[in-house]
Protein backbone atom coordinates (compact mmCIF):
# COMPACT_ATOMS: atom_id res chain seq x y z
CA UNK A 1 0.00 0.00 0.00
CA UNK A 2 1.46 3.50 -1.03
CA UNK A 3 2.14 6.21 2.04
CA UNK A 4 0.13 8.87 2.37
CA UNK A 5 1.23 11.90 0.74
CA UNK A 6 1.72 14.74 2.81
CA UNK A 7 -1.55 16.28 1.73
CA UNK A 8 -3.36 13.19 2.38
CA UNK A 9 -1.48 13.45 5.74
CA UNK A 10 -2.23 17.17 6.75
CA UNK A 11 -5.82 16.87 5.79
CA UNK A 12 -5.89 14.04 8.48
CA UNK A 13 -4.13 15.95 11.08
CA UNK A 14 -6.58 18.70 10.63
CA UNK A 15 -9.83 16.49 10.79
CA UNK A 16 -8.70 14.85 13.49
CA UNK A 17 -8.11 18.26 15.31
CA UNK A 18 -11.32 19.27 15.10
CA UNK A 19 -11.35 21.29 11.68
CA UNK A 20 -14.38 19.97 9.52
CA UNK A 21 -13.20 21.14 6.19
CA UNK A 22 -9.70 20.82 4.77
CA UNK A 23 -8.53 22.43 1.26
CA UNK A 24 -5.45 23.28 -0.77
CA UNK A 25 -4.92 27.07 -2.30
CA UNK A 26 -2.32 29.22 -4.37
CA UNK A 27 -0.55 32.11 -2.54
CA UNK A 28 -2.59 34.27 -4.85
CA UNK A 29 -5.90 35.89 -5.90
CA UNK A 30 -7.52 36.60 -9.15
CA UNK A 31 -7.39 40.42 -10.53
CA UNK A 32 -11.45 40.01 -10.09
CA UNK A 33 -11.24 39.83 -6.60
CA UNK A 34 -8.96 42.56 -6.01
CA UNK A 35 -10.95 44.66 -8.42
CA UNK A 36 -14.16 44.06 -6.43
CA UNK A 37 -12.08 44.75 -3.09
CA UNK A 38 -10.96 48.09 -4.42
CA UNK A 39 -13.89 48.89 -5.56
CA UNK A 40 -15.72 48.19 -2.51
CA UNK A 41 -13.45 50.53 -0.68
CA UNK A 42 -13.58 53.20 -3.15
CA UNK A 43 -17.56 53.09 -2.74
CA UNK A 44 -17.04 53.43 1.33
CA UNK A 45 -19.23 50.55 1.82
CA UNK A 46 -16.82 49.71 5.00
CA UNK A 47 -18.41 52.13 6.83
CA UNK A 48 -15.47 53.15 9.58
CA UNK A 49 -13.24 50.11 9.31
CA UNK A 50 -10.55 52.13 8.30
CA UNK A 51 -8.00 49.14 8.71
CA UNK A 52 -9.63 47.62 5.63
CA UNK A 53 -8.08 50.52 3.75
CA UNK A 54 -4.92 50.79 5.83
CA UNK A 55 -3.88 47.15 4.96
CA UNK A 56 -5.86 47.03 1.41
CA UNK A 57 -2.33 46.15 -0.37
CA UNK A 58 -2.21 43.15 2.03
CA UNK A 59 -5.33 42.23 1.89
CA UNK A 60 -5.82 42.06 -2.12
CA UNK A 61 -2.74 39.71 -2.43
CA UNK A 62 -2.07 36.27 -0.03
CA UNK A 63 1.80 36.65 -0.99
CA UNK A 64 2.22 40.55 0.30
CA UNK A 65 1.36 39.26 3.89
CA UNK A 66 4.57 36.33 3.94
CA UNK A 67 6.30 36.49 0.31
CA UNK A 68 8.65 33.37 1.47
CA UNK A 69 4.65 31.09 1.60
CA UNK A 70 3.88 28.76 -1.05
CA UNK A 71 0.68 27.05 -0.27
CA UNK A 72 -1.72 28.02 1.41
CA UNK A 73 -3.96 25.34 3.81
CA UNK A 74 -7.24 26.76 4.07
CA UNK A 75 -9.86 25.31 7.11
CA UNK A 76 -13.15 25.32 8.39
CA UNK A 77 -14.85 24.46 11.51
CA UNK A 78 -18.10 24.15 11.83
CA UNK A 79 -20.41 25.87 14.10
CA UNK A 80 -24.20 24.44 13.30
CA UNK A 81 -26.00 25.85 16.50
CA UNK A 82 -28.19 22.90 18.12
CA UNK A 83 -31.49 24.87 18.27
CA UNK A 84 -33.12 27.27 15.20
CA UNK A 85 -30.73 30.25 14.82
CA UNK A 86 -34.04 32.62 14.73
CA UNK A 87 -35.84 31.04 17.82
CA UNK A 88 -35.44 34.23 19.91
CA UNK A 89 -35.90 37.08 17.54
CA UNK A 90 -38.50 39.98 18.50
CA UNK A 91 -39.26 38.00 21.43
CA UNK A 92 -40.44 40.38 24.01
CA UNK A 93 -37.62 41.45 26.64
CA UNK A 94 -35.17 38.99 25.33
CA UNK A 95 -32.45 39.93 23.68
CA UNK A 96 -30.63 37.94 20.72
CA UNK A 97 -27.16 37.43 20.42
CA UNK A 98 -25.50 36.13 16.65
CA UNK A 99 -25.19 32.29 17.00
CA UNK A 100 -20.89 32.32 16.54
CA UNK A 101 -21.14 34.37 19.90
CA UNK A 102 -23.23 32.38 22.23
CA UNK A 103 -19.91 30.12 22.86
CA UNK A 104 -15.94 30.36 23.19
CA UNK A 105 -14.48 33.22 21.17
CA UNK A 106 -13.61 31.42 17.76
CA UNK A 107 -10.84 33.33 17.63
CA UNK A 108 -9.05 31.49 20.42
CA UNK A 109 -10.79 28.19 19.60
CA UNK A 110 -9.76 28.41 15.59
CA UNK A 111 -6.44 29.50 16.54
CA UNK A 112 -5.00 27.01 19.22
CA UNK A 113 -6.12 24.51 16.58
CA UNK A 114 -4.09 26.15 13.65
CA UNK A 115 -1.05 26.79 16.39
CA UNK A 116 -1.34 22.99 16.92
CA UNK A 117 -1.37 22.11 13.31
CA UNK A 118 1.08 24.10 12.16
CA UNK A 119 3.36 23.08 14.95
CA UNK A 120 2.81 19.14 13.82
CA UNK A 121 3.38 19.96 10.37
CA UNK A 122 6.74 21.91 11.10
CA UNK A 123 7.69 19.15 13.00
CA UNK A 124 6.72 16.45 10.28
CA UNK A 125 8.03 18.24 7.04
CA UNK A 126 10.51 20.50 5.81
CA UNK A 127 8.99 23.63 6.06
CA UNK A 128 7.65 26.47 8.31
CA UNK A 129 4.27 27.85 8.19
CA UNK A 130 2.28 31.15 9.96
CA UNK A 131 -1.49 30.75 10.92
CA UNK A 132 -3.81 33.42 10.73
CA UNK A 133 -7.65 33.68 11.58
CA UNK A 134 -9.61 36.37 10.94
CA UNK A 135 -7.94 39.50 12.33
CA UNK A 136 -5.19 39.35 9.78
CA UNK A 137 -5.60 40.98 6.49
CA UNK A 138 -6.32 37.69 4.95
CA UNK A 139 -9.18 37.42 2.40
CA UNK A 140 -10.40 34.25 3.59
CA UNK A 141 -13.61 33.75 1.96
CA UNK A 142 -12.01 34.18 -1.68
CA UNK A 143 -9.22 31.92 -0.70
CA UNK A 144 -11.41 29.19 0.93
CA UNK A 145 -13.73 28.71 -2.15
CA UNK A 146 -9.95 28.67 -4.42
CA UNK A 147 -9.44 25.69 -1.81
CA UNK A 148 -12.61 24.06 -2.76
CA UNK A 149 -13.78 24.16 0.58
CA UNK A 150 -17.50 26.57 -0.69
CA UNK A 151 -18.23 28.88 -2.39
CA UNK A 152 -18.94 32.79 -1.62
CA UNK A 153 -22.74 33.06 -1.20
CA UNK A 154 -24.96 36.21 -2.26
CA UNK A 155 -24.65 37.26 1.64
CA UNK A 156 -21.02 37.45 0.85
CA UNK A 157 -20.11 34.73 3.20
CA UNK A 158 -19.14 31.40 2.76
CA UNK A 159 -21.09 28.59 1.70
CA UNK A 160 -20.14 24.85 2.33
CA UNK A 161 -22.29 21.62 0.65
CA UNK A 162 -21.99 19.96 3.96
CA UNK A 163 -22.12 22.66 6.92
CA UNK A 164 -24.13 25.22 5.08
CA UNK A 165 -23.66 28.72 5.90
CA UNK A 166 -22.31 27.67 9.51
CA UNK A 167 -18.21 27.81 9.32
CA UNK A 168 -15.40 29.53 10.49
CA UNK A 169 -12.29 30.03 8.77
CA UNK A 170 -8.40 29.68 9.19
CA UNK A 171 -5.55 29.58 6.60
CA UNK A 172 -2.01 28.58 7.52
CA UNK A 173 0.19 29.76 5.23
CA UNK A 174 3.33 27.29 4.27
CA UNK A 175 6.72 27.40 2.72
CA UNK A 176 5.79 24.00 1.21
CA UNK A 177 4.99 23.85 -2.25
CA UNK A 178 1.06 21.70 -2.50
CA UNK A 179 -0.61 20.84 -5.60
CA UNK A 180 -3.42 23.11 -5.24
CA UNK A 181 -7.62 21.96 -4.82
CA UNK A 182 -10.46 22.53 -7.33
CA UNK A 183 -11.95 25.72 -7.03
CA UNK A 184 -15.26 25.47 -5.85
CA UNK A 185 -18.20 26.86 -7.76
CA UNK A 186 -21.22 29.08 -7.62
CA UNK A 187 -23.72 26.59 -6.35
CA UNK A 188 -26.43 29.78 -5.62
CA UNK A 189 -28.70 29.78 -8.74
CA UNK A 190 -31.74 31.91 -8.17
CA UNK A 191 -32.02 31.72 -4.87
CA UNK A 192 -32.10 35.05 -3.09
CA UNK A 193 -33.49 34.11 0.56
CA UNK A 194 -30.07 35.52 2.38
CA UNK A 195 -30.86 39.09 0.84
CA UNK A 196 -34.52 39.20 1.07
CA UNK A 197 -34.34 37.83 4.96
CA UNK A 198 -31.97 41.29 5.53
CA UNK A 199 -33.68 43.21 8.10
CA UNK A 200 -31.93 46.98 6.79
CA UNK A 201 -31.73 46.05 3.12
CA UNK A 202 -27.70 45.96 3.44
CA UNK A 203 -27.32 44.03 0.22
CA UNK A 204 -27.67 46.84 -2.79
CA UNK A 205 -26.58 44.34 -4.96
CA UNK A 206 -26.09 40.19 -4.69
CA UNK A 207 -22.82 39.24 -3.77
CA UNK A 208 -22.24 42.93 -2.22
CA UNK A 209 -22.82 44.05 1.25
CA UNK A 210 -23.01 47.60 2.51
CA UNK A 211 -21.56 47.13 6.24
CA UNK A 212 -23.38 50.34 6.62
CA UNK A 213 -26.57 49.43 7.08
CA UNK A 214 -25.46 46.15 8.37
CA UNK A 215 -26.67 44.73 12.10
CA UNK A 216 -23.85 43.00 12.74
CA UNK A 217 -21.49 45.95 11.51
CA UNK A 218 -23.71 48.32 13.54
CA UNK A 219 -23.71 46.39 17.08
CA UNK A 220 -20.29 45.50 17.02
CA UNK A 221 -18.05 46.99 14.56
CA UNK A 222 -19.88 50.79 14.79
CA UNK A 223 -18.46 52.96 17.65
CA UNK A 224 -21.08 55.88 17.70
CA UNK A 225 -24.83 56.45 17.75
CA UNK A 226 -26.41 54.26 15.55
CA UNK A 227 -28.65 55.86 12.61
CA UNK A 228 -31.91 56.50 13.79
CA UNK A 229 -33.99 54.96 10.49
CA UNK A 230 -32.06 51.71 11.43
CA UNK A 231 -32.86 51.67 14.84
CA UNK A 232 -36.64 50.19 14.86
CA UNK A 233 -35.26 47.50 11.83
CA UNK A 234 -32.82 45.80 14.37
CA UNK A 235 -35.27 44.35 16.91
CA UNK A 236 -33.59 42.77 19.59
CA UNK A 237 -30.49 41.86 17.99
CA UNK A 238 -27.32 43.01 20.42
CA UNK A 239 -24.86 41.61 19.11
CA UNK A 240 -24.51 40.77 15.20
CA UNK A 241 -27.18 39.18 12.67
CA UNK A 242 -28.25 35.57 11.74
CA UNK A 243 -30.93 36.50 9.40
CA UNK A 244 -28.90 36.25 5.74
CA UNK A 245 -27.31 32.96 7.23
CA UNK A 246 -30.02 31.24 8.93
CA UNK A 247 -32.16 31.29 5.60
CA UNK A 248 -29.69 29.90 3.32
CA UNK A 249 -31.36 26.44 1.72
CA UNK A 250 -28.06 24.60 2.07
CA UNK A 251 -28.24 24.56 5.76
CA UNK A 252 -30.45 21.66 5.58
CA UNK A 253 -26.87 19.43 5.14
CA UNK A 254 -25.55 20.61 8.49
CA UNK A 255 -24.84 18.83 11.64
CA UNK A 256 -24.65 21.33 15.15
CA UNK A 257 -20.91 21.83 15.48
CA UNK A 258 -18.90 18.81 17.46
CA UNK A 259 -16.49 20.64 18.75
CA UNK A 260 -17.85 21.86 22.91
CA UNK A 261 -16.26 24.89 22.73
CA UNK A 262 -18.70 26.27 19.80
CA UNK A 263 -21.81 25.38 21.41
CA UNK A 264 -23.69 28.11 23.30
CA UNK A 265 -23.63 28.80 26.77
CA UNK A 266 -27.51 28.47 27.62
CA UNK A 267 -27.36 31.74 29.57
CA UNK A 268 -26.72 33.87 26.11
CA UNK A 269 -29.74 32.23 24.08
CA UNK A 270 -32.20 34.31 25.41
CA UNK A 271 -30.99 36.46 28.20
CA UNK A 272 -33.13 39.39 29.40
CA UNK A 273 -32.39 42.88 28.23
CA UNK A 274 -33.47 44.36 31.83
CA UNK A 275 -30.63 42.20 33.27
CA UNK A 276 -28.62 42.99 30.64
CA UNK A 277 -29.12 47.13 31.01
CA UNK A 278 -28.17 47.25 34.30
CA UNK A 279 -24.70 45.80 33.86
CA UNK A 280 -21.70 47.54 35.23
CA UNK A 281 -18.24 47.39 33.35
CA UNK A 282 -16.86 44.76 35.61
CA UNK A 283 -20.36 42.48 35.41
CA UNK A 284 -20.22 42.63 31.48
CA UNK A 285 -16.53 41.42 32.00
CA UNK A 286 -17.03 38.62 33.94
CA UNK A 287 -20.69 37.69 32.31
CA UNK A 288 -19.15 37.71 28.90
CA UNK A 289 -15.40 36.02 29.45
CA UNK A 290 -14.08 34.28 26.89
CA UNK A 291 -16.42 35.41 24.25
CA UNK A 292 -16.48 37.44 21.33
CA UNK A 293 -18.78 39.62 22.72
CA UNK A 294 -16.74 40.77 25.25
CA UNK A 295 -14.27 42.61 22.37
CA UNK A 296 -16.84 45.50 21.87
CA UNK A 297 -16.80 46.99 25.75
CA UNK A 298 -19.71 47.59 27.81
CA UNK A 299 -20.74 50.55 26.28
CA UNK A 300 -21.02 49.48 22.78
CA UNK A 301 -23.32 46.40 24.01
CA UNK A 302 -25.19 48.34 26.84
CA UNK A 303 -26.01 51.07 23.63
CA UNK A 304 -26.97 47.96 21.67
CA UNK A 305 -29.50 46.93 24.71
CA UNK A 306 -30.92 50.19 24.79
CA UNK A 307 -32.19 50.03 20.90
CA UNK A 308 -33.67 46.52 21.23
CA UNK A 309 -35.75 47.63 24.69
CA UNK A 310 -36.99 49.80 22.47
CA UNK A 311 -37.90 48.22 20.31
CA UNK A 312 -39.28 44.61 22.13
CA UNK A 313 -39.97 46.33 25.53
CA UNK A 314 -40.40 44.24 28.24
CA UNK A 315 -41.29 43.69 32.06
CA UNK A 316 -39.56 46.69 33.69
CA UNK A 317 -38.06 47.88 30.13
CA UNK A 318 -38.69 51.58 31.05
CA UNK A 319 -37.55 51.46 34.38
CA UNK A 320 -34.16 49.81 33.03
CA UNK A 321 -34.11 52.39 30.53
CA UNK A 322 -34.55 55.17 32.30
CA UNK A 323 -31.86 54.14 35.18
CA UNK A 324 -29.24 54.58 32.12
CA UNK A 325 -30.23 58.34 31.68
CA UNK A 326 -27.50 58.60 35.13
CA UNK A 327 -24.98 56.32 32.48
CA UNK A 328 -21.33 57.59 32.67
CA UNK A 329 -21.18 57.08 29.00
CA UNK A 330 -22.97 59.53 26.80
CA UNK A 331 -23.28 56.88 23.62
CA UNK A 332 -25.25 55.19 26.40
CA UNK A 333 -27.53 57.73 27.85
CA UNK A 334 -28.20 59.06 24.17
CA UNK A 335 -29.47 55.62 23.13
CA UNK A 336 -31.37 55.29 26.42
CA UNK A 337 -33.44 58.72 25.09
CA UNK A 338 -34.63 56.80 22.23
CA UNK A 339 -35.94 53.96 23.72
CA UNK A 340 -38.07 55.96 26.57
CA UNK A 341 -39.28 57.37 23.43
CA UNK A 342 -40.46 54.20 22.37
CA UNK A 343 -41.54 52.86 25.85
CA UNK A 344 -43.17 55.59 27.54
CA UNK A 345 -46.44 57.87 26.15
CA UNK A 346 -45.65 61.18 24.73
CA UNK A 347 -46.58 62.80 28.40
CA UNK A 348 -44.54 61.44 30.56
CA UNK A 349 -41.73 61.33 27.93
CA UNK A 350 -42.34 64.91 27.89
CA UNK A 351 -41.55 65.25 31.33
CA UNK A 352 -38.50 63.22 31.55
CA UNK A 353 -37.17 65.35 29.00
CA UNK A 354 -37.62 68.60 30.50
CA UNK A 355 -36.02 67.43 33.60
CA UNK A 356 -32.87 65.43 31.75
CA UNK A 357 -32.22 67.64 29.16
CA UNK A 358 -31.68 70.26 31.03
CA UNK A 359 -28.72 68.40 32.97
CA UNK A 360 -27.13 67.19 30.05
CA UNK A 361 -23.79 68.12 28.86
CA UNK A 362 -23.09 66.18 26.02
CA UNK A 363 -24.06 67.42 23.08
CA UNK A 364 -24.80 64.52 21.68
CA UNK A 365 -27.29 63.18 24.00
CA UNK A 366 -28.91 66.85 23.83
CA UNK A 367 -29.45 66.34 19.79
CA UNK A 368 -31.57 62.52 21.09
CA UNK A 369 -33.70 64.61 23.24
CA UNK A 370 -34.61 67.29 20.76
CA UNK A 371 -34.53 64.63 17.82
CA UNK A 372 -37.71 63.13 19.33
CA UNK A 373 -40.53 65.53 19.99
CA UNK A 374 -43.95 64.74 21.70
CA UNK A 375 -45.86 64.00 18.38
CA UNK A 376 -43.37 61.84 17.15
CA UNK A 377 -43.58 59.41 19.66
CA UNK A 378 -44.05 55.44 18.96
CA UNK A 379 -47.27 53.93 20.59
CA UNK A 380 -45.62 52.14 24.17
CA UNK A 381 -43.96 48.43 23.31
CA UNK A 382 -43.41 48.36 27.65
CA UNK A 383 -47.39 46.89 27.49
Amino acid sequence: MAEPSPRDRIREKALELGFDLVGFAPVSLDEVVQANLDGYLADGMHGEMDWMVAKAERRRQPSALWPEARSVIALAMNYTPAAGALDTIDQRGVGHLSVYARGRDYHDVVKKQLKVLGRWICETFPGDVKVFVDTAPVMEKPVAQKAGLGWQGKHTNLVSREHGSWVFLGEVFTTLDFEDDTAETDHCGSCRNCLDACPTNAFPVPYQIDARRCISYLTIEHKGPIDRELRPLMGNRIYGCDDCLAVCPWNKFAHAAPVAEMRARPELVAPKLADLARMSDSEFRTFFSRTAIKRIGRDRFVRNVMIALGNVGGDGAAEAAQERLHDESPLVRGAAVWALSQLLPAEPFDRLRQEWRMREDDTGVIEEWDAVGASQISAPNES
